[in-house]
């Protein structure tokens, strides 16, 4: 027989643990009280003779207590449940120790790879992980109902961020960058005004950024189309100034250029500022702010011409990188960049095309931007284009007093995910029954959420002045609770979901990707939209459906549900789930049509949604990628290009590893030649059908050469 513990845990079954229990309970009354060894024993055979292959341990335990009652031993029953009692508040009184003590000694695998973001091992980073693991306990002790708990640890859920949980902080958000800089800001108790060029607002915005992400625990976003107008007093600025001074002196033409001499000279300083300074600044949080600058070229801004300068510069200064300590160029991890496709730069003849080839450049090279079709989204918007929240989360349509849209200062209250995979399993092809848990799995969702939801309400605005007080969210008064912001559809709270593919195959026998799969896998998507779609006219809160971003999770559900229910083909052998309604890594399918099916979940998904196709080592892919970026603006709302770059070992050198003449490959830095101190990627010319991969010689396909 098993045994289930309180954890979900399944162990062998011990009688000598239950013999002991009842011996030590006996041992603390009188003589009259106690029971023999023989009764101990008929209550272990009373327990054995059920015959069951498993049991609960609260239910061993109830059983004990009836028996002793039963014998008429009240004393001893009393001091048996005093003594089970006990040994649930031990057990309960602190269980962060092994793994605080396992962080400090950098062997807690689990918190250590949670955040990729953080390295858990710098001193400072090590106290916010060791709140964190204080959080996590007294959030699955105290904080969150028992029943959440448990269903977060037997993976039918997972309450994402219970390390922040704790405190009255949210998710991620989009700043209201435009009111900061333009109405002035206070950080530490100093009054920031308004700046007067573009380098004071680029270090402004950054100071601003780091201040945000210090009192939140998700992504926050920054549309820089705002900067435009900084940008343009810094040209009225050198204007004056060479007018005044040499306005006798130098022919128009050549003032002109000394302008734009200094101009360039301070869009390109201010754009250094914001990439060195978001990549070195420490948040408390212990980690670089985890901020996506959002690419925007609006037909209808004033400033459109000095936006298109500033992304420029940002996308040039991505492709060259940033130092490492070995002075090698490197990609930085932020800020993270989301490029919009629009008419005039979708690569139709349009007036910013040559920026948006400069992006797809940086793509291949530095793996961002990802692209935003500003057709697609406002389809799916109510006509509107706006940035998500960090890199997925999406806000729904808000209209403000004046009945005009606004996303600038809303936010997301936090996540919770459901496993979808494991009411596959359980459910083993039954849909009735499948649908049945459906429902009681979201019910415990919401009632998850809801605890995120009042654990906000009653927050004052003083737990985050630079949030609730100075603009990036809103202007409340001191003292102010910020209730009003978490109702009425202002903020979001976020169902998330992983394994629609997963789910498919073992309710259908197919992948969602064929007809009869997809059908099922819309119902599911359709149900879950339906589900936070109730909740949100029900309750007034903004509930949206959430492709989760957590990849980490897609391990820990495989893993849970592997160790529970044992090695499933195609579903648990794996090690993971996929993601949210992605395609399966696994299935041959090329980025066109994988953009294509997957664009019919985006819309239904619209609280936050990306796509993603993998090409290896793009640089060689220029052409295809221009026309896999072409294709985003007219089928797929939000996609992205992965790959995995070469990366030499000895040097550090993170750029492109050639062949030389001896068909040997070669780092361009230290001239290196062992292969096994380097990571090179496969290479393709831009043929998007099936590779045919050969060491260290050519392979002609569709009359184009394959590299490798």
């Amino acid at each position: 027989m098993k045994v289930v513990k309180r954890d979900g845990r399944h162990v062998e079954y011990d009688r000598n643990k239950i013999v002991v229990a009842i011996q030590k309970a006996n041992d603390e009354v009188e003589p009259h009280e106690q029971i023999s060894e023989e009764k101990i024993y008929n209550i272990v055979a009373s327990i054995e003779n059920r015959g069951q292959s498993e049991m609960q341990v609260e239910e061993i335990q109830d059983i004990i207590e009836q028996k002793l009652m039963q014998d008429k031993k009240y004393v001893l029953a009393k001091t048996y449940i005093i003594y089970r009692y006990t040994r649930e508040m031990v057990r309960k009184a602190n269980t962060t120790d092994e793994s605080i003590l396992s962080l400090i000694k950098n062997s807690n695998k689990d918190v250590m790879e949670e955040n990729s973001n953080k390295n858990a091992i710098i001193a400072s980073t090590q106290r916010d992980l060791i709140a964190g693991e204080v959080s996590k306990d007294l959030t699955k002790r105290v904080l969150l109902p028992e029943k959440i708990t448990k269903a977060h640890e037997d993976g039918v859920l997972h309450f994402h961020d219970a390390d922040y949980f704790l405190q009255s902080i949210f998710n991620c958000c989009l700043i209201n960058i435009s009111d900061m800089l333009d109405n002035g800001t206070v950080m530490n108790a100093k009054l920031i005004e308004s700046p007067k060029s573009f380098q004071v607002a680029c270090t402004v915005m950054t100071q601003i950024i780091s201040a945000v992400a210090s009192s939140q625990y998700g992504g926050q976003s920054v549309d820089v189309r705002h900067l435009g107008k900084y940008l343009r007093k810094s040209r009225e600025k050198y204007k004056h100034h060479y007018e005044t001074k040499y306005g006798d002196k130098l022919d128009k033409e050549l003032m002109e250029q000394f302008i734009n001499d200094r101009l360039y000279d301070e869009l390109k300083s201010g754009v250094q500022t914001i990439q060195y300074q978001i990549n070195t600044l420490m948040t408390t949080n212990g980690q670089s702010p985890f901020v996506t600058l959002f690419l925007n070229l609006d037909k209808d801004d004033e400033y459109i011409e000095e936006n298109a300068m500033i992304i420029e510069e940002i996308l040039k200064q991505r492709l060259e990188g940033i130092k490492n300590e070995k002075g090698v160029f490197v990609t930085p991890a932020f800020p993270k960049l989301i490029y919009v496709l629009d008419e005039h730069n979708c690569l139709k003849g349009g007036k910013y095309d040559y920026i948006t080839k400069l992006a797809v450049k940086c793509s291949a090279k530095r793996l961002y931007p990802d692209y935003i079709s500003a057709k697609k989204m406002r389809e799916n918007y109510e006509g509107n284009v706006f940035s998500c929240m960090g890199c997925r989360s999406f806000l729904s349509t808000w209209k403000d007093e004046n009945g005009n849209y606004k996303w600038e200062g809303r936010f997301n209250q936090g996540v919770v995910s459901l496993n979808l995979p494991q009411i596959g399993i359980i459910a083993n092809g039954d849909e009735e029954l499948f649908w049945q848990l459906m429902e009681e799995r979201l019910a415990l969702c919401f009632e998850a959420l809801m605890c995120r939801h009042r654990a906000l309400e009653g927050t004052l605005s003083n737990v985050s002045p630079i949030h609730w007080q100075y603009g990036a969210i809103a202007r409340l008064e001191k003292n102010q609770p910020i209730d009003k912001l978490l109702h009425d559809g202002y903020s979001t709270i976020s169902l998330g979901y992983i394994g629609l593919y997963e789910v498919t195959k073992l309710m259908t026998g197919v992948s969602h990707t064929d007809p009869k799969g997809t059908e099922f896998a819309l119902k599911v998507m359709n149900r879950l939209r339906n589900a936070t779609d109730t909740w949100k006219a029900n309750t007034g809160i903004g509930f949206g459906l959430y492709g989760t971003p957590a990849e980490s999770l897609c391990y820990r559900f495989a893993r849970i549900d592997a160790k529970r229910f044992g090695i499933i083909e195609d579903i648990t052998d794996k090690g993971y789930y996929t993601n949210s309604y992605h395609v399966d890594v696994r299935e041959k399918i090329d980025a066109f049509s994988k953009f294509t099916f997957e664009s019919q979940f985006q819309n239904i998904s619209s609280g936050g949604a990306i796509s993603y196709v993998e090409i290896p080592n793009m640089r060689h892919n220029l052409e295809a990628l221009e026309e896999i970026v072409k294709f985003i603006y007219d089928n797929i709302q939000y996609a992205e290009f992965n790959t995995k770059s070469d990366y030499c070992h000895v040097c550090g050198f993170d750029g492109e590893i050639e062949i030389n003449d001896n068909l040997e490959w070669e780092c361009p830095q230290c001239h290196n030649k062992d292969h096994s101190k380097m990571n090179v990627t496969r290479r393709t010319c831009g043929y998007l059908g099936e590779n045919f991969w050969n060491v260290g010689k050519t392979k002609e396909i569709n009359s184009r050469v394959l590299h490798i």
